[in-house]
């Protein structure tokens, strides 16, 4: 279980003997040929569903699950449920490895007025593949100047503290989801980044002026890192015909992956507020208390919505301006969509 666990974070040079993947799914995990299955799947994308209905389809879209309208789990998911329940209970968090040791020291770094251009790239120039990303961001389109970028340090100014961060923590975070995939390749692993990205988008969009920036960023990045561990641990203990699976599992499941979420930031030394919010996504159907907690609750099923209506698998537009009343006021749940769809959807589009 350690070394499943190293290669799921991405810290293990090959994965682990590979595991069965049932029949039912490993025929529905190749990468869709076109943005709609059918007619009839484009027509049932554009109906209005509740939130519990687009998570449940986000859901099926990370494991290329088609929809599946029974809930009352069979037998045979209640058996599967308890083994997943042991399995994810008896992990050992300690065998989880440490990130590397420069991110500390660089986030406390970005958290300072203080610390100038030089001695951020100095700490920054102690990790090569960082040193790459941060160099490639800066020549991207979004930061291009008049004078090419010469030198690290130049770079750095830049970006700016909040582009830094930025860029850190998806160095960080990208890997470890892309490699958490399991039996079913890059195909859920790529899925779990594409929200993960929207979704801290919108959490610091929503936490402005309540929240750091940067943990609501962080917050947002790493909610669902538990997600891709219990899709492995899926792919182990599912039977090879287990038949299609009801909404109720789909939803024990995220529970889960949100408790391996939080322990895997505790282990991380997370921010305290981070790991606040992110606590108070593991207790079902309580709303979040603190201010992180709230705007991430939000974020996440603003990013499935993005998501999904990137792929013709719900409305485009859909509005979830009035989804939740008692933490934010339509107008800005509405800008925040707005905004969403001008950094990713109008992004993808241009770069066709």
């Amino acid at each position: 279980m350690q070394n499943l666990w190293r290669w799921i974070l991405g810290y293990a040079d090959a994965p682990p003997p590979a595991a069965r993947v049932p029949a039912r799914v490993r025929a529905m995990t190749a990468p869709p040929t076109g943005s709609v299955h059918s007619a009839e799947a484009a027509a049932a994308a554009h109906e209005a569903m509740s939130l519990a209905q687009l998570g449940d389809r986000f859901h099926r879209y990370v494991l290329g699950l088609p929809d599946y309208h029974a809930n009352e789990p069979s037998q045979e998911e209640r058996a599967i449920l308890k083994r997943l329940q042991a399995t994810c209970t008896a992990f050992d968090v300690r065998s989880l490895p440490r990130l590397p040791t420069v991110l500390p020291q660089l986030l406390r770094s970005l958290k300072s007025d203080t610390v100038g251009g030089a001695q951020l790239a100095k700490l920054i120039g102690r990790d090569p593949v960082l040193v790459g990303e941060v160099m490639r961001v800066s020549r991207s389109i979004y930061y291009r100047t008049l004078h090419p970028i010469q030198s690290l340090q130049h770079a750095v100014v830049l970006l700016g503290q909040d582009g830094l961060r930025r860029v850190v923590t998806m160095h960080v975070m990208k890997p470890i989801l892309h490699a958490s995939a399991g039996m079913f390749g890059h195909v859920a692993g790529q899925r779990l980044w594409d929200h993960a990205e929207r979704c801290a988008h919108a959490c610091a969009y929503l936490g402005k002026g309540s929240s750091d920036p940067f943990e609501a960023y962080l917050a947002g990045i790493v909610c669902n890192t538990g997600t891709g561990a219990v899709v492995r641990v899926l792919d182990q203990e599912a039977p090879m015909e287990l038949g299609p699976l009801t909404s109720h599992f789909l939803a024990a499941c995220a529970q889960l992956a949100a408790q391996l979420s939080l322990r895997a930031a505790r282990h991380w030394n997370l921010p305290t507020n981070v790991l606040n919010a992110l606590e108070e996504r593991t207790v079902a159907g309580m709303p979040p208390e603190s201010s992180l907690g709230r705007a991430l609750l939000c974020a996440d099923t603003l990013a499935m919505a993005q998501v999904l209506g990137e792929h013709a698998l719900a409305a485009p537009d859909t509005d979830l301006s009035t989804a939740w009343p008692e933490f934010f006021t339509p107008a800005m749940i509405e800008r925040c969509q707005q905004d969403l769809r001008r950094q990713f959807r109008d992004a993808d589009a241009r770069a066709c």
